[in-house]
């Protein structure tokens, strides 16, 4: 992967969102729809363009597909990631907010299992903190 295809990546504000939620674990359109508070569409189209690049990879779980980060995760973006979540900047500032908001969802599905299919919940839930 170039440098390019990342920078390009983070330099848009939902993809720079959407894989800030990523690196959490496992997430399905529906529910980075929701942290977002964006259309479905537009979270299709750059989960598409994030796939093509192979920075992420969806995984079907009956009508559901879950994303995730591709592994091992490139060191460029995660170095520039964890620098974005640092810095004092309203991008920035929502970076940490959508973490937030990511935690609170994977507490939600915890206490509520039937809030989605038992494949999709456990793929969300188990690998977050």
């Amino acid at each position: 992967m170039e440098a390019s295809d990342i920078y390009k990546c983070i330099a848009d504000d939902q993809r720079l969102r959407i894989l800030n939620l990523l690196e959490g674990g496992p997430l399905c359109v529906c529910h980075i729809q929701e942290i977002l508070e964006a259309p479905q569409v537009k979270i299709s189209k750059q989960l598409s363009t994030m796939k093509a690049l192979d920075l992420i990879y969806s995984a079907r779980e009956g009508t559901w597909m879950v994303y995730h980060l591709t592994t091992p995760m490139p060191p460029l973006l995660r170095t520039n990631l964890d620098h974005l979540r640092q810095a004092d900047c309203a991008e920035c500032n929502q970076l940490q907010r959508d973490l937030k908001a990511r935690r609170a969802l994977v507490a939600r599905l915890r206490q509520q299992p039937d809030a989605c299919p038992e494949p999709v919940s456990e793929s969300i839930t188990c690998c977050a903190p």
